[in-house]
């Protein structure tokens, strides 16, 4: 059989167009995965067992777990990484388990990509959230206000006062 160039030409473009449209329908079914009902309650119980903390409400852990799914949205890789994730942590049972055994997971995927990406992007959305800014007792930057010596830095009231004893 002889190739010719049309014919090389004509291969290559009907598997690039097979290609990018196995893509896209990838895509989509990882985005309807992560918008599913489900899916968010799992990413965040994930938020919740990685950042404890008793005092805070629902709503801070929502807006980064949508913060995740946003960054998560970012490039196709990133997608299907994030979809394969939640996959993966459905499949482990991980919203039936207590919050030991769930914590005890987590350390066993925390080197994945998965894990590292929402990692990373909880972190800062989460503590830059004012709602968790006002729970924590943080009242935000102080360069804009003359920093913070003038701001309370010294109002060490929680310690006794030193002892000042002269030579």
């Amino acid at each position: 059989m002889v190739i010719t160039r049309r014919f090389m030409l004509m291969g290559t473009a009907s598997m690039a167009v097979i290609g990018a449209s196995m893509t896209a329908n990838t895509v989509k079914a990882s985005l309807r995965l992560e918008a599913d009902a489900e899916s968010k309650a799992l990413l965040l119980r994930m938020v919740r067992v990685m950042y404890p903390h008793a005092k805070f409400s629902d709503a801070p852990y929502q807006r980064t777990c949508d913060a995740v799914r946003a960054a998560a949205g970012k490039s196709i890789g990133a997608t299907l990484m994030f979809a394969e994730g939640v996959q993966d942590l459905e499949a482990a049972g991980f919203a039936g388990m207590d919050d030991a055994a769930a914590l005890s997971h987590l350390k066993t995927i925390e080197a994945t990509p998965f894990f590292q990406m929402v990692r990373g992007t909880a972190v800062v959305a989460l503590y830059n959230d004012h709602e968790v800014w006002d729970v924590l007792g943080y009242e935000g930057a102080s360069y804009d206000q003359g920093g913070y010596i003038d701001r309370g830095f010294n109002d060490l009231d929680w310690l006794p006062e030193p002892r000042i004893t002269e030579r």
